[in-house]
């Protein structure tokens, strides 16, 4: 069973009115949540460059953490190489496991992975919406020529 609303009191799936405490996180979360969906519209429409969302890195290995840090720093209409990130990070020959790392980005668009392309100039693996198109349509989104 799902969560429900009588009377405006939220109900657990027990049907179990939920304690006063719980009712206060869930609408901490629901307004977390919608700034992010804020965030995320405005920038999808073009009208937002740098994101204010808090990222949770803790979750990260080390490596993960170096790749996707680099990755975060890539400014709004730029690309960088798989192996420019590898370089930037102190392991010059680790290009593949940089795109490992970017298959593991826990917060697509505001960790930006799809600037990262290959050393050919062409787009490389995007595992968000239908792949290679969506990170074709993000990237000529943000002005840059795939």
């Amino acid at each position: 069973m799902g969560w429900s609303l009588l009377n405006g009191q939220i109900l657990s799936p027990s049907w179990m009115p939920v304690s006063s405490a719980c009712t206060g996180r869930l609408r901490k979360t629901k307004r977390k949540i919608q700034g992010y969906a804020k965030e995320l519209g405005e920038y999808l429409k073009g009208k937002r460059r740098d994101f204010t969302i808090a990222i949770d890195w803790s979750t990260l290995k080390p490596f993960q953490l170096k790749a996707l840090k680099a990755v975060y720093a890539i400014p709004y209409g730029e690309t960088r190489t798989y192996a420019d990130i590898a370089m930037q990070i102190g392991h010059p020959n680790a290009y593949r496991a940089v795109g490992s790392a970017n298959a593991t980005n826990p917060m697509p668009l505001v960790i930006p992975c799809h600037r990262v392309i290959g050393a050919d100039g062409k787009l490389h693996g995007y595992g968000g919406g239908d792949g290679l198109p969506t990170k074709e349509w993000l990237l000529k989104m943000e002005g840059v020529k795939p």
